[in-house]
């Protein structure tokens, strides 16, 4: 990938297994290049290895690269967790409620059970910083994207696209279809780390009245809300 980049491409699916791989050489790229200034990034199937500087020698690093995964052996990553988010499907922020009822023939009570039932798994984040790409989406639920994105989508909306939810954490265009808003702050980068959540963990959503909503945004903007989370074995 150019003077400053390794690509390394895996399995061409969408997994959880396959993610358990990427999460576990990750691991052992970022042990590997401690001293030196890398980036590693995982998508669905691939990692890449951003570096600082251009690479003198591109023969050897990926040679380097090969003996390390060729000597790894594969092992659960255990340290995982379950991140409980709050969701309010008012028709305020639902703005594709009616739409994804009549193009699904699903009540909007049956939107939002759908929608709140999983547990969804971070596969990674990407397009905006805290931005979690999240699989596990209904089939029931699953619709295209729109045709045309719009300018803007409100921080905090919780969209649905082909076999997808996510929630924008900023203000910025998008193509998703929106059922809700999600009144956590997902990124500061006045954090350590800016996103609390990362690849690997669970994310299950409940649903919050307006007012419960109202109550949260508050506390949030107070520093005082509580993320509910808690330890899981994968």
């Amino acid at each position: 990938m150019g003077e400053r980049g390794i690509l390394i491409e895996f399995e061409p699916e969408i997994s959880e297994n396959l993610l358990e791989k990427l999460l576990f050489y990750k691991n052992k790229l970022e042990e590997f290049y401690t001293e030196v200034n890398v980036e590693v990034i995982n998508t669905y199937n691939s990692l890449l290895i951003s570096y600082m500087f251009s690479i003198e020698n591109l023969y050897d690093e990926v040679s380097a690269v090969k003996e390390l995964f060729g000597k790894a052996k594969i092992v659960k990553i255990n340290n995982r967790q379950i991140f409980h988010l709050p969701v309010c499907y008012d028709a305020e922020f639902g703005w594709d409620l009616d739409l994804i009822s009549k193009e699904k023939n699903l009540s909007k009570k049956e939107i939002i059970e759908f929608h709140t039932t999983p547990f969804y798994t971070v596969y990674f984040t990407g397009f905006l910083p805290g931005f979690l790409y999240l699989g596990g989406l209904d089939k029931k639920l699953q619709i295209s994207r729109k045709s045309e994105p719009r300018m803007k989508i409100e921080k905090g909306a919780v969209g649905i696209g082909e076999n997808q939810t996510g929630i924008y954490p900023k203000s910025s265009p998008g193509g998703w279809q929106i059922l809700g808003n999600c009144p956590v702050q997902l990124f500061d980068k006045n954090n350590d780390p800016p996103c609390e959540i990362s690849a690997g963990d669970k994310v299950k959503f409940y649903s919050v009245s307006k007012a419960e909503f109202e109550e949260i945004s508050a506390q949030v903007s107070k520093r005082k809300f509580q993320l509910k989370k808690e330890n899981y074995e994968g």
